[in-house]
C-alpha cells in the first residue's frame, strides 16, 4: 500500500488517501476512530477526484455524523 497524499481537514480530521490494488483507500482518522473507504480506480478519473470529497461539506458532514456514532458505541462497550 503507497501513500499518495496526507491532509489536514476542518475540527480535528486527518485524511490519508492511499492506492492499493486497483483501489484508492481513503482514511479518515478522528482521534482513536477511523474510517475506511475503499473506491474502484475503475469508478473515478484519478487522484484529483477523490481527493475533491475531502473538499465536500455533505460527505465530511456525513462522516462526522458516523465518528459520533462510533464514539457513542465504544462508550457504551467500555
Amino acid at each position: 500500500m503507497r501513500v499518495i497524499s496526507e491532509h489536514t481537514l476542518p475540527e480535528g480530521l486527518k485524511a490519508t488517501l492511499y492506492a492499493w490494488n486497483g483501489k484508492y483507500i481513503l482514511k479518515l482518522e478522528n482521534g482513536s476512530l477511523e474510517q475506511t473507504y475503499k473506491i474502484s480506480e475503475m469508478d473515478v478519473s484519478g487522484q484529483n477526484e477523490v481527493e475533491e470529497l475531502l473538499k465536500s461539506v455533505c460527505f465530511l458532514e456525513k462522516a462526522k455524523a458516523v465518528f459520533g456514532l462510533m464514539e457513542e458505541n465504544l462508550e457504551d462497550l467500555i
